[in-house]
């Protein structure tokens, strides 16, 4: 198992790249790697830290009650609720939540039926999908307020085939079995919502048949 102080260092690789695509606009997002699973131990970004500038002490050791665990003055984001749902629901090693204007039309056109369905595109197989008529129904819960029962309501519908979850004019949780996993799922989870609003686009005028 690393230590903290590694997935520290993850953890901040992980925002820069984030930050690099303009997926953590303004200060927003938080990023998560599993220390220890059990108990369960984290690194994860302190709230409202600027993710391009991020050092170590932006980055905190939380456990399962959301408790820092050493020194600081920083607080975990309260989104950590999220976090702590999944780690205890999934065996991902880390979570990673950003805010980008794709994934939140995404979660609003098709927020009534709860989900956007992603079928016979090469990209799922980023996501572990290699059959030739692949298909992937990404869910999408409500913003609640009330995050604790936004943290439910994300770990509900998380599936470990489906490593993401769009959460309605918000953003996507995306998550993996290590960080480089989880990276990949979100990379992917971002093209393709993306791809499904261009391509809506497109129908709409016209131009592509249903």
């Amino acid at each position: 198992m690393h230590t903290f102080s590694e997935q520290a260092q993850g953890v901040i690789e992980l925002a820069r790249f984030a930050s690099d695509k303009g997926w953590l606009p303004a200060t927003s997002g938080n990023l998560s790697i599993l220390v220890e699973r059990n108990p369960l131990l984290f690194a994860i970004t302190r709230s409202g830290a600027d993710k391009q500038r991020l050092t170590e002490q932006d980055v905190l050791l939380v456990d399962a009650d959301m408790q820092v665990q050493g020194e600081s003055s920083y607080r975990p984001s309260a989104e950590t609720t999220v976090h702590v749902a999944l780690y205890d629901k999934l065996s991902c090693g880390s979570i990673l939540h950003v805010h980008t204007v794709y994934n939140n039309l995404i979660s609003e056109l098709f927020a009534r039926q709860g989900y956007v369905e992603i079928a016979h595109h090469e990209l799922l197989k980023a996501l572990g999908h290699w059959e030739e008529d692949a298909s992937v129904r990404i869910p999408i819960v409500p913003n609640w307020a009330d995050l604790h029962q936004l943290g439910q309501a994300v770990a509900d519908a998380a599936k470990p085939d489906v490593p993401a979850v769009l959460v309605r004019a918000h953003g996507v949780y995306a998550f993996g079995d290590t960080p480089d996993a989880a990276r990949r799922h979100l990379e992917a989870v971002e093209f393709l919502c993306e791809y499904v609003y261009r391509l809506e686009l497109i129908r709409n005028a016209g131009f592509v048949s249903p």
